[in-house]
C-alpha cells in the first residue's frame, strides 16, 4: 500500500517550479517538510533536474533578451517584430504537421511497397509479372522516401542543434557548466538516387 503524500498537488508543483528556478532539493526539503531522496524520485535524478533547470535558466535569459530587444524597437516596429514571431511560429508548426503527416504517408507506403514485394517469383524474378512487380516496389519505396523527407530534415536539423548545445559550453557564475541534452531521435541518412 502506498503512503499518501505530505503535500498536496499544488505545493508539489510549486516545489518543482522553484526546483526547475535553480534552488536545492535539500532546502526546499528542509522547508516543505519531504525528504531530499522522495523530491528527487518524484523529479528525476540531480543531474536530470540540474540540466532542467540550467535549461529553464537559459530559456528565461533569451526571454528577457528578446523582451528587452523589443522594447528598444520603436513602437512602430515592435508589432512587425512580433507579427514575424508569430509567422515563425505559424511556420514551425505548420511543419511539424507536415513532417507528422509525412510520416504517417511514408509508413503507409512502405507498407504497400512490401505487400507488393510479395507478387515476386522467387523462382523466375527475372519474368515480366515480377520485373513489373519490381517496378513497383521501386516506384513505392521512392514516394515514400520523398514523403518522409520533412520528417527527416526536421530531425537531421534537431540532432544538429543539439550536439551544437552539448559541445558549448555554458559559464554561469563563474563556473562551468556543460548542458547535456538528448536529440529526438536519429535521422537515419537519405541514400542519393
Amino acid at each position: 500500500m502506498v503512503r499518501p503524500s505530505k503535500l498536496t498537488p499544488g505545493q508539489w508543483k510549486e516545489l518543482e517550479r522553484r526546483l526547475l528556478a535553480g534552488e536545492t532539493a535539500r532546502s526546499l526539503g528542509r522547508e516543505f517538510g519531504v525528504s531530499e531522496s522522495g523530491i528527487r524520485k518524484r523529479f528525476g535524478a540531480h543531474q536530470s533536474v540540474s540540466a532542467q533547470s540550467a535549461q529553464v535558466r537559459i530559456a528565461a535569459e533569451k526571454l528577457a533578451d528578446a523582451q528587452t530587444a523589443l522594447e528598444i524597437l520603436p513602437v512602430s516596429q515592435r508589432q512587425v517584430a512580433i507579427s514575424l514571431a508569430d509567422d515563425l511560429r505559424e511556420i514551425s508548426r505548420h511543419l511539424a504537421g507536415a513532417a507528422r503527416f509525412g510520416s504517417a504517408t511514408a509508413h503507409r507506403l512502405a507498407g504497400i511497397a512490401h505487400a507488393k514485394v510479395q507478387e515476386i517469383d522467387d523462382a523466375a524474378p527475372l519474368n515480366e509479372a515480377s520485373l513489373e512487380a519490381l517496378r513497383g516496389v521501386a516506384a513505392l519505396t521512392r514516394l515514400a522516401n520523398d514523403a518522409a523527407a520533412t520528417g527527416l530534415n526536421l530531425l537531421k536539423a534537431n540532432d544538429d542543434t543539439v550536439k551544437s548545445m552539448n559541445d558549448s559550453e555554458v559559464k554561469r557564475a563563474g563556473q562551468v557548466t556543460r548542458i547535456e541534452l538528448v536529440p529526438m531521435a536519429p535521422a537515419p541518412e537519405r541514400q542519393p538516387e
